[in-house]
């Protein structure tokens, strides 16, 4: 055949192939979607996750966040704490994104959703870089503010603007992690299919930190106790090269540490671990239409546990009538003194009425931040 006809036939099958295929080519959005969020859990006595209910679930949020309804006191296996979604693009985009929770509810989302339950829908999102939108805010300081602090597009949904796309839940399945407190340290296991990334065992007394690394974390080990020696720069660097290891940028590693700092660093013992990536899409499935170029997704799981020391406080004061202490376990306080039981004794007569009547009138006073 001569080489014209050869190139002839080429060129056909070329202009032919789109004709055989399985359907459209999908269209490819030039925005780049990040995600990060919080997994939180109580450890029981054998490490298996409890049943708990934060108070005030939506107290440390300003009130323009939508929620389910008036319920403050929502129990569940695990709290999905502050997922937010940032959107790259030098270009206007309209997308839309759904999340699934199949074993949850979501509890809270800004802005405006279409619908929302086991699942949220945002359905005509604009993505708008460089609009320089008006955001809501509040009089009071709140966390959620520093989730902002980032180089993403802002957002319109309906007549509400952000930058980022934040929702919250309330779930029951089971986390990968269990971690068992012991006397001298803790036993920390993978009970998922996919190794754990970095698992940090962390302690807080009184002020005084110390923290252990585990990396790669495959099946079980054994930790000692961590020296309460170190400092919290030396563990948000830590922090922070993990999270940007994993994918965010730095300014989003920096924004959820910010937003997270003084709850997973408070006092007690627990575990901050890296969930892997499969764990979080099976758990909470991700839909962005039309798909974007690259979706990166990081969420950090806490564990938190009833170490010796915060069993020792929890019975003390209970015993000298000291409110103040309790406090410091505000949320776990339910699930510890169910574990503190069962081991036997407690003396909390002198305390019980005073306190209840306290965490009642925190739990029916203002839901959110004005």
């Amino acid at each position: 055949m001569p080489q014209s006809s050869t190139r002839k036939s080429v060129f056909a099958f070329v202009l032919a192939l789109p004709l055989f295929g399985t359907g459209p080519i999908q269209p490819v959005s030039p925005v780049t979607v990040h995600e990060w969020g919080t997994f939180t859990s109580v450890a029981g006595a054998n490490g298996e996750s409890v049943s708990w209910a934060p108070l005030r679930a939506a107290a440390d949020l300003p009130c323009f966040v939508h929620s389910v309804g008036p319920a403050k006191y929502w129990p569940g296996l695990v709290r999905m704490e502050t997922p937010v979604d940032y959107f790259y693009t030098d270009t206007p985009s309209k997308i839309s994104v759904h999340v699934d929770f199949p074993a949850g509810t979501i509890t809270e989302w800004y802005p405006k959703a279409a619908q929302w339950g086991s699942f949220i829908d945002w359905s005509d999102l604009n993505i708008l870089p460089g609009a320089n939108l008006a955001l809501p805010s509040s009089k009071g300081a709140s966390r959620y503010y520093a989730a902002r602090e980032t180089d993403s597009a802002e957002l319109r949904s309906g007549d509400e603007n952000e930058k980022v796309l934040f929702y919250r839940g309330m779930g029951n399945f089971e986390v990968p992690v269990e971690a068992v407190a012991q006397v001298n340290g803790a036993v920390l296991r993978n009970k998922g299919v996919a190794a754990i990334p970095l698992a940090i065992l962390f302690e807080n007394q009184s002020g005084r930190i110390g923290y252990r690394i585990v990396r790669n974390l495959k099946d079980s080990v054994s930790l000692h106790a961590p020296d309460l020696d170190a400092s919290f720069d030396s563990l948000r660097s830590e922090l922070t090269a993990s999270l940007e290891q994993a994918g965010l940028y730095p300014k989003e590693a920096a924004a959820m540490i910010e937003t997270w700092r003084d709850s997973w660093f408070e006092p007690g013992m627990r575990v901050i671990y890296l969930m892997p990536r499969s764990t979080v899409d099976q758990v909470l499935p991700l839909r962005v239409t039309p798909a974007p170029k690259e979706t990166t997704r990081v969420f950090v799981g806490r564990v938190e546990m009833l170490s010796a020391w915060a069993e020792r406080s929890i019975r003390g004061a209970m015993e000298a009538n000291d409110t103040k202490v309790l406090d410091q376990f505000e949320r776990f306080l339910a699930p510890f003194l169910a574990q503190i039981r069962a081991k036997g004794a407690l003396n909390e007569a002198p305390l019980a009425t005073k306190y209840a009547q306290q965490v009642a009138a925190r739990v029916n006073g203002t839901a959110c931040i004005q």
